[in-house]
């Protein structure tokens, strides 16, 4: 009973701890691959004051940059992006947009947790296509091939606009981002808002491990040109607030399981050490001094902790590994309306912190019976024995 009570607990969480951290992971990849990559360059207070007037935020040349920054070896692909906004109109009605002028192929490749639900995915061979958020093609009951004229107004504050063709409609991570946000091709962008330049330049890296390094690197490098580097979770920060959240959770999570582990543990070395009352009395009988027989239970419990803590570990990644072979269905997220797999991770800090409860568990618990068992007078642990 002590036994399957450790290895319950500590099997329980493991796979809690996997299932929280494959969270993490899967809400980070659909941040970077839906919306803003791993990294993103701008001039200086653009990430600040850029929103409301994009075009004063240019980097005039960005080639060279973006040369010298896809020659490091951490890094996958580096993609151009300029920022617009202004009215689309269907003909019908306006409705404000927030737009993207950006290179299609390579977007294409970084997006891949954009979902195209409808027609295709803009391509670097279209002219005046565009890509619409769900929440868009709703509002103004667009569809691809669907004809709308996209008004903005430039940095010299005369009107522009441009004829498009709607080539498909998106859906990300973000419920929000899909009710405001447009893609054109970057050449498109250009020629409406009569630039050479690019406000972002987003940055792909081969690991998402590697974000901080690069970062570290290219602020060093890039300040003295009046340029900034935003990781992806500086520029959402609402995922650590969502990783503090799970934390926290989790943390409570361990407790309960520690207290249930607790108070098995406890129960069952109770009973046992009361039964054998008689066993410790002629143990101290025949000359062991009470630290001995103390020892002696906490001992035998610390060895109960560490069988029953890897007992645990082995279940907890078998099952691991037998969900995540099948994935479990999750609904979508707040604020999303993207259904994604669950997975249970493997993770050795949680299989380490597991195996740690389980043991300190299991060791509390038997403090106490040692102690009463290591005081009880000699004459009557005998009695016991009749």
């Amino acid at each position: 009973m002590t036994l399957a009570a450790i290895v319950f607990g500590v099997g329980g969480l493991v796979l809690s701890g996997g299932f929280v951290r494959d969270i993490f992971i899967q809400l980070g990849e659909a941040l970077i691959h839906s919306q803003s990559g791993h990294l993103q360059i701008s001039a200086v207070g653009y990430f600040t004051y850029g929103s409301r007037s994009p075009d004063k935020y240019l980097i005039g040349d960005p080639e060279p940059l973006r040369r010298q920054v896809a020659a490091m070896p951490e890094v996958d692909d580096v993609l151009m992006r300029m920022q617009f906004s202004g009215l689309i109109n269907n003909g019908k009605t306006d409705w404000p947009v927030i737009g993207e002028g950006v290179e299609p192929d390579k977007e294409a490749k970084l997006s891949s947790f954009m979902r195209i639900i409808a027609g295709r995915q803009l391509t670097d061979k279209d002219r005046f296509g565009v890509l619409v958020g769900q929440g868009i093609a709703q509002a103004l009951k667009l569809s691809p091939a669907d004809r709308v004229t996209l008004l903005i107004s430039t940095a010299d504050g005369a009107l522009n606009s441009l004829d498009l063709e709607i080539v498909g409609i998106f859906q990300s991570f973000s419920k929000d981002f899909d009710a405001r946000a447009i893609r054109i091709s970057l050449p498109d962008a250009r020629e409406l808002l009569g630039s050479r330049g690019a406000n972002t330049l987003v940055l792909a890296l081969k690991q998402t491990s590697d974000t901080e390094h690069v970062a570290e690197a290219l602020r060093s490098t890039l300040e003295s040109k009046q340029l900034e580097v935003r990781t992806w979770r500086q520029l959402n920060d609402f995922y650590d607030k969502t990783v503090a959240l799970y934390d926290q959770q989790f943390g409570f999570m361990q407790l309960i399981i520690l207290g249930m582990v607790l108070l098995s543990v406890a129960n069952s070395v109770n009973i046992t050490v009361h039964e054998r009352v008689g066993e410790f009395g002629t143990m101290m009988a025949l000359g062991n001094r009470p630290g001995h027989v103390r020892a002696l239970i906490l001992r035998e419990t610390t060895m109960l902790g560490l069988i029953g803590g890897v007992l645990g570990v082995a279940l907890g990644a078998t099952l691991a590994t037998l969900i995540s072979a099948i994935g479990i269905a999750m609904p979508p997220p707040p604020n999303s309306n993207l259904g994604y797999t669950g997975f249970i991770r493997i993770v050795p800090t949680v299989l380490a912190m597991a195996f740690a409860v389980g043991l300190f568990a299991t060791i509390l618990a038997g403090l106490l019976p040692a102690a009463r068992a290591s005081r009880t007078p000699i004459a009557e642990a005998l009695r016991a024995n009749v």
